[in-house]
């Protein structure tokens, strides 16, 4: 056994634990089955890191690809062709007890995939990811001259796509990083869909749902503005209802690739029992 004494809790102290205990705690973890989708601007090669160092620690990992990113043609895509996407890939491997992750704009694609497979679903993990109100799209939760900057971008496109200039991916997606690093992450993005981020999006269903949730909270990311009226703790998390929070430094693109494994713990930290 662990524990040195057996002294009762409910006299007003906890029994000391000896310190073996710890290490044990710290390197045994549950397994797991993740589920992890990515948001706008990257492809599956965004959680090449991250599921790595899940993997060494016992968890099996699945990363789909959804319709209009990977090099598959962005032409005519919807928010529902994405979503059916990663559902069919659940299906098709027929993974059940599933720890689903949404990061940035995936939050959006998790809550819809979240209400066609609940039954498969063990947790929903919002990785400063947007949690959308029922009837509202993704654009909807900027201010008012961001949304109108990416209405500009899909204009000018003269293909239905929005690229984000790379003074705002530089300042918002990898504010901690230094600048080689934004340059070559900002080199491998691609023009993002325009129209899923505009749909409106029906999810009463998913408002329903008993799927324990959590909200892991990178607290230096800066894509949604800092503050009261936005930001994604506590102003996105707080639609999650109960949801367990698990706080770490970080911004939007940069910690999660060139921090794995610490980013892979703390997605632990908020999936476990």
């Amino acid at each position: 056994m662990y524990y040195r004494n057996t002294t009762p809790w409910a006299h007003g102290s906890y029994p000391q634990v000896d310190q073996r205990y710890y290490g044990y705690y710290r390197d045994a973890q549950q397994p797991l089955t993740f589920v992890l989708v990515h948001g706008s601007w990257a492809d599956t090669s965004f959680w090449d890191g991250v599921a790595a160092e899940l993997r060494k620690q016992g968890h099996t990992v699945y990363v789909p690809e959804y319709a209009g990113h990977g090099g598959y043609p962005t032409d005519g895509v919807t928010h529902a062709m994405i979503t059916k996407s990663v559902v069919d890939f659940i299906t098709a491997n027929q993974l059940k007890d599933i720890i689903l992750v949404g990061h940035s704009f995936g939050g959006s694609v998790i809550q819809k995939v979240a209400e066609q497979v609940p039954d498969r679903l063990k947790r929903i993990v919002f990785l400063n990811a947007f949690v959308v109100n029922d009837g509202a799209s993704l654009a909807d939760q900027f201010p008012p001259e961001s949304k109108a900057g990416f209405m500009q971008l899909r204009k000018a496109s003269g293909n239905d796509t929005i690229m984000l200039p790379f003074p705002v991916f530089r300042e918002t997606f990898v504010n901690l990083a230094d600048l080689p690093f934004a340059q070559q992450a900002y080199s491998r993005i691609l023009p993002e869909p325009a129209t899923p981020l505009f749909e409106k999006l029906d999810l009463k269903k998913f408002f329903k749902l008993t799927t324990p949730k959590s909200y892991l909270y990178l607290t230096e990311d800066n894509v949604l503005p800092q503050g009261e009226g936005y930001g994604w703790h506590p102003h996105m998390s707080s639609r999650l209802g109960l949801f367990r929070l698990v706080k770490t430094p970080g911004d939007h693109f940069s910690a999660i690739i060139l921090e794995p494994a610490r980013i892979a713990q703390q997605l632990y930290v908020a999936s476990r029992d």
